[in-house]
């Protein structure tokens, strides 16, 4: 009789942890009560009993509510490419870049932590390093706070997904003068730096889509996983309108610098300007995306762009420009779209520098995770002897 009454003990427990009920199913209809023919528990078994429930309570873990708002994703992006430059082609694959991100939530704070891992871009560059790492404050569409590291509040397309943007790259223009590989030579950055930015969506309609965005950002000026140099902050404001779905007309201004850089006329470092303007504007409804912006900039630049290099290039003249127009436009919704762009870089803001591109492709959806992404493009490059040459790029990207 003592171990029928500490097995049913046990079995009460366990049914207990389980939130089963109290009467278990056998045979045809028939139940079966674990307490049948058992005298009332004493108070040494409640006690037991309620122990083992206990135990069971302090074995369940209950994560806070910030733990449950942790989502991991990612991407990568796989290339082959092929140009027939003169007496420098090339022909080969390579892994443009994989990203593994951390998103969070916390109260009325969203919090990203993103790494990347590419193919080594210039002298002292890792091929792994963090990206993102911030925090913003979104109690209020009307005034938001971001700070940390992320990108700068300049384009349209610097903030633009590298798949979801849908070329090859960004354009050369975007490139340069907006921090990737920029024409001042700091490190490549993904349009990044640290700091801190203020943002916001006013002046709701009756449908209560908001008809103006404003943004305005302080930052180091040197990029990624860099101190400021010179004590001078970069400052970058931008605004649009959206006056009807899908519409977006802003511009945006920057005034900032680097500082370290040598100077070859007297040997010593000094800081170049980064003062800078961009003219932009886009069109994006049911797949349908048309974007074109003009940048234009004011400041010496390095013998390297994006390469980390600290020496001042006079050569290269204190000015410089650009701009794109692309439009993508689908053939079969949701599964292939194609795809034209037209785009010159002027390093010098001159046509005797000038790289203009005519680009056009196919984009073909495997599903919402998986494209593949097919360019040509008709290069006349104006610095190069033999001025034109063709170019093919075709990309399988991935997201998790």
């Amino acid at each position: 009789m003592k171990m029928k009454r500490l097995f049913c003990l046990m079995a009460l427990a366990a049914l207990t942890t389980f939130n089963a009920s109290a009467d278990t199913e056998v045979g045809n209809n028939q139940t079966l009560d674990p307490a049948q023919g058992l005298e009332p528990l004493t108070a040494e078994e409640v006690a037991i009993l309620e122990a083992m429930e206990a135990t069971q309570e302090k074995a369940t873990i209950e994560l806070p509510a910030w733990g449950k708002n942790i989502k991991f994703s990612g991407y990568g992006m796989l290339q082959y490419q092929g140009e027939d430059k003169e007496n420098a082609h090339t022909n080969t694959f390579n892994l443009r870049l994989a990203r593994f991100i951390l998103d969070g939530k916390i109260g009325d704070f969203d919090w990203r932590a993103q790494i990347q891992g590419t193919n080594a871009t210039g002298p002292g560059q890792p091929t792994v390093q963090l990206v993102d790492l911030y925090a913003e404050w979104r109690k209020y569409p009307e005034f938001k706070i971001r700070a940390g590291q992320f990108k700068r509040a300049f384009t349209y397309e610097n903030p633009t997904h590298p798949i979801t943007q849908g070329w090859r790259g960004y354009a050369d223009v975007i490139n340069k003068l907006s921090a990737f590989g920029d024409r001042t030579g700091e490190r490549s950055s993904g349009g990044r730096d640290i700091g801190i930015q203020f943002s916001g969506d006013l002046f709701p309609n009756a449908n209560g889509r908001r008809l103006f965005h404003y943004q305005i950002g302080i930052y180091n000026g040197e990029g990624v996983n860099q101190k400021d140099m010179d004590n001078r902050k970069d400052i970058i404001a931008g605004a649009w309108v959206m006056p009807i779905k899908g519409l977006r007309i802003g511009a945006f201004g920057w005034v900032g610098s680097r500082g370290g850089m040598l100077d070859p006329l007297t040997n010593e470092t000094r800081s170049v300007e980064k003062n800078r303007y961009c003219l932009s504007a886009e069109y994006s409804v049911d797949e349908y995306m048309f974007r074109a912006e003009y940048i234009h900039s004011q400041g010496w630049g390095a013998k390297s762009p994006g390469n980390n290099v600290r020496e001042i290039c006079y050569e290269n003249g204190d000015k410089a420009d650009g701009w794109y127009v692309f439009g993508i436009v689908p053939l079969i919704k949701g599964k292939l779209h194609a795809k034209a762009r037209y785009q010159t870089y002027r390093n010098q803001k001159s046509w005797s520098t000038s790289v203009n591109q005519l680009e056009c492709g196919l984009n073909y959806f495997f599903t919402k995770n998986l494209e593949l992404h097919m360019e040509y493009s008709h290069v006349n490059d104006r610095s190069l002897a033999k001025h034109n040459y063709n170019l093919v790029d075709v990309e399988l990207d991935f997201r998790f």
